[in-house]
């Protein structure tokens, strides 16, 4: 083996990294995680790579991945990563390596404009508000000058506007190669320069939705590759279940029926035949909806089926998706949209069909309603053998990382899981010294976390910590409703500038957070993980409760009486595990740098009262504990006293 394929060569103190890179710092754990992924690609093998926080990780698949000579597809948990690997990490590391390679960027079709449905929009000429009247004209003069289409680039439009959806396509209403604007399609141009790329950077969203499709023997969006390097692993069995569960929405149904009216314009009597089946199917959605309203947010499918009023609408909605699709086949030859609602007409028929009579053992069938409309599902009970024999088929190396993969040192719930059989394991530790940076606090005398008094007394203990941190805050729920009234407790009583989540778009809470300098942030679900604030601004983690999965969750109460028939201890067996790795997602908010200070508030008592405490504490990174506010506060006077020197 040559220096320059050596990883350690590469990546140490005397590499090219070190020569060419500012505030690049040598890691052994780099090196060693580089040459394990290195081995797994030559070999086409399975690895699990748990590298804790600010172990490098990144580089150290990049680089190994590069000078492979193989195809390889790397994708990770957000489109937020995915930028900044391909935009700010990628570029770095091909520099250092002079590696003459092509890489591209691929997203989900929602993420690219759709010129057809760009000019259907400003031929419509309908009425928008000023807002949204603005935001539709910084579209067009975008469309004008972009050259890759992703609605990234265009900051000034909010990625929660409601103009996205009408100028974006999906798989069901895109008119493929029949498109007028197809040669200047922004997804056929990214898809293309996929084809031809070494190295493409996709996220895991995409990643399963190519994946379940080439499954269901449907062409492949991917180029083949021979390894696949999948960052943010933790995420990958949650996002299993959705791409390999039958699913219908309100939404879709809907979207369907407002896009077969769309579709008469200029066909002649089309609007006569269509317009009394697409309103009684809307009406049909409506009323479903409203039938749902007594049931559970979420449920098993079994509810559904026990209340009379929702059997009846159900029924209804199956017999008018048929007849739409009937009308629709008698439309199809008439246009080529029209040969595209039709064909979607006749998937979500047979998808709701499918989901409302499947009996299958192997399925769990639930449903869940939102504000305005409702989803129905049906998900594997057990997602090991399609993962399995998705990578079987793919015959290629497969490497899973995250800073969160193991409980206690161990791999087995998450390669159980996601059917691994026997893979290479690597666990990393965190270069941090988190006996001098960090410090673990569990406040004593907390009540019960079922206690209904219990977010106040939260609240109440971390009170004192925060005045001794001077804000500077990031306080995390399992629950909304926790947050909300953790919300309320807090605004009348203390100094410091509130961040909540919901009041403002994700991205705009952590600049301000960032900028304000003293802030508290609360938030929940979404924000236990990829919140990257490094320094001053964030010195507190406080959890207030152990992240336990919804108890009502009909999957997760259907795989618990699966294990529990198969002997295995649910509870131990699944739900410790899971939160387990949840609650390493939170703590690792705590330290991203070197230079971070800070304590991490445990409030949980069950963390010291229960024995499966133990499990959950042994896995966190190795910080003194204390359940003394006073050495809490001492911490902050060091902290206080160490900046002054520094000053």
């Amino acid at each position: 083996m040559t220096d320059h394929d050596d990883m350690s060569a590469l990546l140490g103190a005397d590499g090219p990294f070190a020569r060419e890179l500012p505030n690049f710092a040598p890691r052994e754990a780099q090196q060693v995680m580089a040459r394990a992924v290195q081995h797994a690609i030559e070999e086409r093998e399975t690895l699990i790579a748990e590298a804790g926080t600010g172990t490098g990780k990144t580089y150290a698949y990049l680089v190994p991945a590069l000078l492979s000579g193989q195809r390889v597809i790397v994708s990770t948990g957000t489109k937020a990563l995915q930028d900044q690997l391909y935009f700010r990490d990628l570029p770095k590391v091909r520099s250092v390596l002079d590696a003459r390679l092509k890489t591209a960027l691929l997203k989900g079709r929602a993420n690219y404009l759709c010129l057809y449905r760009l000019d259907q929009t400003v031929r419509e000429g309908a009425t928008f508000d000023r807002t949204q009247a603005a935001q539709l004209a910084a579209i067009r003069a975008w469309s004008a000058r972009t050259r890759r289409g992703d609605r990234m680039e265009l900051a000034e439009v909010p990625e929660e506007s409601p103009l996205w959806p009408r100028v974006t396509s999906t798989p069901e209403n895109c008119l493929g190669v029949e498109c007028p604007f197809y040669d200047d399609c922004h997804v056929v141009k990214a898809r293309r320069e996929a084809q031809e790329a070494d190295l493409v950077v996709v996220n895991h969203h995409l990643l399963f939705a190519d994946l379940a499709l080439k499954q269901e023997g449907f062409g492949e969006i991917l180029p083949g590759a021979q390894a696949f390097i999948l960052d943010e692993a933790h995420q990958i069995p949650e996002l299993a279940g959705q791409f390999f569960s039958q699913s219908i929405s309100a939404r879709q149904v809907t979207e369907l029926a407002q896009d077969s009216l769309n579709e008469c314009t200029g066909i002649t009597g089309a609007i006569g035949m269509l317009l009394e089946p697409v309103e009684a199917l809307q009406e049909a959605v409506r009323k479903l909806r409203l039938a749902l309203d007594p049931l559970p947010q979420r449920g098993a499918f079994q509810q559904l089926e026990a209340s009379a009023s929702v059997r009846v609408a159900l029924h209804d909605l199956r017999e008018l998706m048929a007849t739409l699709t009937d009308v629709l086949a008698a439309q199809a030859e008439r246009s080529r949209g029209f040969a595209n609602v039709h064909e979607r007409a006749s998937n979500l028929t047979e998808r709701l069909d499918r989901i409302v009579e499947e009996q299958g053992e192997q399925d769990v069938r639930w449903y869940e309603q939102f504000p305005r409309g409702f989803s129905l599902h049906a998900t594997p009970l057990d997602l090991a053998a399609p993962l399995r024999s998705m990578r079987e088929r793919t015959q290629a190396a497969w490497i899973h990382t995250s800073a969160t993969l193991s409980v206690a040192g161990n791999f087995d719930h998450f390669a159980r899981q996601l059917g691994l059989d026997d893979p290479h394991t690597l666990s990393l530790e965190s270069p941090f010294d988190y006996a001098a940076q960090a410090l673990c606090y569990l406040p004593s005398a907390l009540p019960d976390p079922a206690a209904r008094e219990y977010t106040e007394k939260v609240i109440d203990a971390v009170l004192p910590v925060l005045h001794a941190s001077n804000g500077r805050a990031f306080l995390l729920f399992t629950s909304h409703r926790a947050l909300r009234r953790a919300a309320e407790l807090l605004q009348a009583r203390v100094p410091w500038p509130l961040f909540v989540q919901g009041d403002a778009p994700r991205h705009r809470l952590l600049e301000e957070f960032r900028a304000s300098g003293h802030g508290v942030l609360l938030g929940a679900a979404s924000f236990w993980e990829g919140v990257d604030v490094a320094g001053e601004a964030l010195s507190v983690v406080v959890i207030d409760k152990l992240p336990f999965a919804a108890p009502d969750d009909p999957v997760l109460q259907a795989r618990l009486y699966a294990l529990e028939h198969a002997g295995i201890n649910p509870f131990m067996g699944w739900q410790v595990p899971s939160a387990v790795i949840a609650l390493k997602q939170g703590v690792g908010r705590l330290i991203r740098d070197v230079n971070d200070r800070g304590v991490l508030v445990l409030c949980d008592p069950r963390l010291t009262g229960k024995g499966y405490g133990r499990l959950f504490m042994a896995s966190l990174p190795p910080m003194p504990r204390t359940r003394e506010l006073t050495q809490v506060q001492a911490f902050f006077a060091q902290v206080a006293a160490d900046a002054g020197e520094d000053a």
